[in-house]
C-alpha cells in the first residue's frame, strides 16, 4: 500500500498549481462578482490538457491517470471553484460516457475537440420536475426517419450556453427506465439557452436551463445502446462524484491555508490568535478532515484507474469531502471573525463556493443512500 504520488502526479500537481496562482486567483473576485464566464482561463486550461486528463493520447487527451484528474480538480477549485467545475464536467460528464460508451466515428467527432480543448460540454440530465429521481425526466426523443427530434426542458447544466456539444438524456420508451443517451451539438436545429442561473457561489461557472424545440440530430448520435441511457447516466455520475469530492477538498484545503495565515498575523489580547487554543483545535480539525478526505478521494480515484467498480467508494468520498469542506469554511468564516462576512477577505467567497458540493451530482441524501444500500447488498 503506497500513499505517495508519483512524479507525474507531482507534476501535475505543481502545473495546474502554478496556473491558478498566477491566472486564476488574480481574477477570481473580479469574476464572482461579474458572473462572466472566465474564457480565458477555459481557454488556458484546454491548452494544458486540463479537459481531457486522462482520455489517452490518441483521442487527443493527456494521457494521465484519474488520480491526476482528482488533482487537477483540486487544484483548480482551490484557485477557484469555478475553474474546478468547469474542467471536471468536460473530464468527467463529458469525455468520460464518450470514451467508455462512444463508437470510434464518435470518439473521433466528439471526444477529441473536448479531449484537446477546442471545444467545452455539457451535461443535461436534471429537468425542473426531476433532479434525484433522474428516472421522472420528461424530456423524450423520437426516431422519426433519420434523426432523432428531442422535446423538453433541462435546467442546471454547466457550460450550457458555451459548450460545443451537450450529453443528453431523454425518454425513448413507455417504462420507467427506457431513457437513452445522446450527444447533441449546439448548433442543432431546435436546441435553445432559455435561461442563466443567479447563483450563490461558483458564479463564473456557466449554469443554464436549455431547451430542445423538436431538436433534430443525427440517428448516429445516440449514445451506447437504446435504452442504456440511465445506466450509462449513473455510471458517468459514479466518475463525476470524484471531481466534485476533489471541488470540494480543494475549497477546503484553501480556507485552511487562509485561516492558518490570518491566525498568524491576527492579533487579540495582546497575542496572536494562533496563540489560543480555541483557534488551535478549529485548525487542527479542519486539518484532520481535509487529509481524511483527500484520502478517500484518491482511493476513489484509484480504484477507477483499476477499472473496479467504485460506487460505493465514489460516494463515501463525496460525501465526506463536501461535508468536512462545509465544517471547514464555517470554520474559516468564524476564525476570521467579522472580516470572514466581508468580501475582501476570500473565506466568503469559499463559503458560497462550497454549499453546492453537497447538492449536484447527487446530494448528500442521495450519498447516503447509495452507501447504505452498498451496505446491505440492495
Amino acid at each position: 500500500m503506497d500513499f505517495g504520488l508519483t512524479e507525474i502526479q507531482e507534476i501535475t500537481r505543481k502545473t495546474v498549481r502554478d496556473f491558478a496562482e498566477q491566472e486564476v486567483i488574480p481574477q477570481s473576485r473580479a469574476f464572482d462578482e461579474s458572473q462572466e464566464f472566465p474564457h480565458a482561463w477555459a481557454k488556458k486550461m484546454g491548452e494544458l490538457g486540463l479537459f481531457g486528463v486522462f482520455v489517452p493520447e490518441k483521442y487527443g487527451g493527456a494521457g494521465l491517470d484519474t488520480v491526476c484528474y482528482a488533482i487537477t480538480i483540486e487544484e483548480l477549485s482551490r484557485g477557484d471553484a469555478s475553474a474546478g467545475v468547469i474542467a471536471a464536467v468536460c473530464n468527467g460528464l463529458v469525455c468520460e460516457p464518450l470514451l467508455r460508451y462512444g463508437n470510434e466515428e464518435q470518439k473521433r467527432r466528439f471526444l477529441e475537440p473536448v479531449a484537446r480543448g477546442e471545444w467545452m460540454g455539457a451535461y443535461a440530465l436534471t429537468e425542473p420536475g426531476s433532479g434525484s429521481d433522474a428516472a421522472a425526466m420528461r424530456t423524450t426523443a423520437t426516431l422519426e426517419r433519420d434523426e432523432w427530434v428531442l422535446r423538453g426542458t433541462k435546467t442546471f447544466a454547466t457550460n450550457g450556453s458555451v459548450a460545443k456539444i451537450v450529453v443528453v438524456y431523454a425518454r425513448t420508451g413507455a417504462k420507467k427506465h427506457e431513457i437513452s443517451a445522446f450527444v447533441v451539438p449546439t448548433d442543432a436545429t431546435g436546441f435553445s439557452v432559455l435561461k442563466k442561473e443567479d447563483k450563490m457561489g461558483i458564479r463564473a461557472s456557466d449554469t443554464v436551463t436549455l431547451g430542445f424545440d423538436g431538436c433534430r440530430i443525427p440517428k448516429e448520435n445516440l449514445l451506447g445502446d437504446l435504452h442504456k441511457g440511465f445506466t450509462i447516466a449513473m455510471e458517468t455520475l459514479d466518475g463525476g462524484r470524484i471531481g466534485i469530492a476533489a471541488q470540494a477538498l480543494g475549497i477546503g484545503q484553501r480556507a485552511l491555508e487562509e485561516s492558518t495565515k490570518y491566525a498568524k498575523e491576527r492579533q487579540a489580547f495582546g497575542q496572536k490568535i494562533a496563540e489560543f487554543q480555541a483557534i488551535q483545535w478549529k485548525l487542527a480539525d479542519m486539518a484532520t478532515e481535509i487529509d481524511a478526505a483527500r484520502l478517500l478521494t484518491y482511493r476513489a480515484a484509484h480504484l477507477e484507474d483499476r477499472g473496479q467498480r467504485h460506487t460505493y467508494e465514489s460516494s463515501v468520498a463525496k460525501l465526506f469531502a463536501s461535508e468536512a469542506a462545509h465544517r471547514a469554511v464555517d470554520a474559516a468564516v468564524q476564525i476570521h471573525g467579522g472580516y470572514g462576512f466581508i468580501k475582501d477577505y476570500v473565506v466568503e467567497k469559499l463559503y458560497r463556493d462550497q454549499r453546492v458540493t453537497e447538492i449536484y451530482e447527487g446530494t448528500s441524501e442521495v450519498q447516503r443512500l447509495v452507501i447504505a444500500r452498498s451496505i446491505l447488498g440492495g
